[in-house]
């Protein structure tokens, strides 16, 4: 069963049960849902690795074998019992037979514990942390019964996921540490530019709600698809290409499902949530850590200890936070550039180090760190050009984080090792959404996929370039810079410092690309400002 609208409809009553009981958190709420659907669809878990061991013959207890010492006594069938069978901690058992004070106290004293004490099994260590929050007794009862109408069990993994993008879709403000939730369509665009391919391993350090692991998820089933494994779903209005992965053995799907995907949050919210979204679509091992890796560092043995690869990532993707600060004193030594605080440029550094080698790397930074005058700012550039090889700088357009932000954005996509020779600027005026506070309108102007293909073709466009009439307009939404250009102002990678100008072009330009390059002019100074306001800010040492 596909996510339906009428899966889309009561997904949207929870919603409105929730805003209307007096739950108006929509990350809270997603967080609590992830819970319930856990606590629903962990019994057919259950029930189908019974069949399994029955048919293979090998042995398996069921999670809900024995007995459950009550909590509270007042859950407890009669006065002097403290326990209970597990068996009454199915979904199918409470959810259906109770109500009003009941079901609140119980859900919360029995169910909840009882889940936590046993999440780290399937991979669902942020149970331990899990807690009720709906507690008013008409709300909790209207929202299980929701879920309970979805059917879950009766859905595939993509519906599922679909169906929780949708929830997580709901969530629009930025938490504290400037992090949100990246557009699914701008999260797929970069994934295609970095190409995870089946066999590497992919990291997102700031995971948030795994829309970057799903999406390089969904990009190697793609890979691996034949014809007729390939179907066209559709997501936040955008149509793309789904694969079924049906040309992988099992050993891959082995492989991909438990060695191939790695995520931190420090926000306990974001790792639940991202944790869902995996387990939902049939990635239930993938261990989303709750760290800080600005101020944590793991040697080779804490990373064996915790199963992770030892010599870095063959892929990093991620959109860290921006504009955060962090004591200079909490900052570990590894991700240090300069005095600088700002998590942008830590970030970066951070995934440089990281990388495996010949690792690549796609990663959305503001453009400050393009552009930005401080010391620090300077330094991690010449690193990326000098010590990598940085292939392209994608300039998005502005306002494609509204409504969580309207910082400008640009992708920058770089591998590990070697020196940069040239790089290939990107810009694209239109991403297929209407540009406004909302950012959720479909459009038919979306220059990404055209600026994919040129990169996925960037040598043939080098030497197109090269031969190029530098006197005559140039007219494409790509073009290239060499290091030597680059090195003299100062390793700045602002897309717009290199754009080729002629009169004729100017005056030829459309006047939503001359408003887009103002913009672009703007926030380069605001930058520059900004960075001198920080260099003068830090202590004199």
């Amino acid at each position: 069963m596909s996510f339906t609208s009428d899966m889309r409809r009561k997904v949207d009553q929870i919603r409105d049960y929730l805003y209307g009981g007096g739950y108006p958190d929509p990350l809270s709420n997603a967080e609590q849902l992830s819970f319930l659907f856990f606590f629903y669809l962990i019994e057919g878990i259950d029930a189908a690795n019974q069949r399994q061991a029955k048919a293979t013959k090998r042995q398996y207890t069921s999670l809900f074998a024995g007995d459950w010492t009550v909590r509270n006594p007042l859950n407890a069938p009669e006065k002097d019992v403290d326990v209970i069978p597990k068996d009454r901690l199915r979904w199918s058992s409470w959810a259906n037979a109770m109500s009003g004070d009941d079901l609140v106290r119980f859900v919360r004293e029995e169910v909840f514990p009882f889940f936590a004490s046993i999440g780290s099994e399937f991979g669902m260590s942020f149970m331990a942390q899990a807690r009720l929050v709906i507690d008013d007794p008409t709300v909790l009862a209207q929202v299980v019964n929701l879920v309970n109408e979805l059917r879950l069990e009766e859905t595939d993994p993509d519906s599922k996921g679909d169906l929780f993008e949708h929830v997580l879709r709901q969530i629009k403000q930025a938490g504290e540490l400037g992090q949100f939730r990246t557009p699914r369509h701008i999260i797929r665009a970069i994934v295609e530019l970095v190409d995870p391919k089946i066999e590497e391993t992919v990291y997102d350090p700031a995971a948030g709600t795994a829309g970057f692991l799903v999406a390089a998820y969904e990009h190697i089933r793609l890979a691996n698809s034949s014809d007729h494994g390939r179907t066209t779903a559709d997501l936040e209005g955008k149509t793309f290409e789904r694969g079924l992965g049906d040309q992988l053995n099992h050993a891959q799907w082995r492989r991909l499902q438990t060695e191939t995907f790695y995520g931190n949050d420090v926000d306990p919210k974001m790792v639940s949530l991202a944790s869902m979204n995996l387990a939902l679509r049939n990635l239930p091992d993938v261990r989303i850590l709750k760290r800080n890796v600005l101020t944590t560092s793991f040697d080779r043995q804490a990373k064996a200890e915790r199963g992770l690869p030892l010599d870095g990532y063959d892929v990093i993707l991620a959109n860290p936070p921006f504009s955060g600060r962090i004591d200079r004193d909490r900052i570990v030594d590894d991700v240090k550039v300069g005095t600088s605080t700002a998590t942008e440029l830590l970030f970066v550094k951070y995934m440089l180090d990281n990388l495996a080698e010949g690792g690549r790397c796609g990663v959305i930074v503001p453009e400050g760190v393009l552009f930005g005058s401080t010391g620090a700012h300077k330094e991690l550039r010449r690193m990326l050009m000098q010590n990598n090889r940085v292939e392209a700088v994608l300039s998005l357009p502005g306002g494609v984080f509204q409504p969580y932000s309207g910082v400008k954005t640009s992708v920058l996509v770089f591998r590990q090792g070697g020196r940069t020779g040239r790089v290939m600027f990107l810009h694209a005026n239109n991403d297929g959404f209407k540009l406004d506070a909302n950012h959720d309108q479909p459009t038919e102007a979306d220059d990404l996929p055209g600026l994919i293909a040129a990169f996925n073709c960037r040598d043939d466009l080098w030497a197109d370039w090269r031969e190029r009439d530098p006197a005559a307009p140039w007219t494409e939404n790509w073009w290239f810079a060499e290091s030597t250009a680059i090195e003299k102002e100062d390793w700045n990678l602002s897309a717009s410092r290199y754009r080729p100008e002629t009169r004729e072009a100017v005056e030829h330009r459309h006047p939503q690309e001359l408003l887009e390059e103002l913009r672009d002019d703007v926030a380069s100074i605001l930058g520059d400002i900004e960075a001198l306001a920080a260099e003068m800010r830090e202590p004199v040492a």
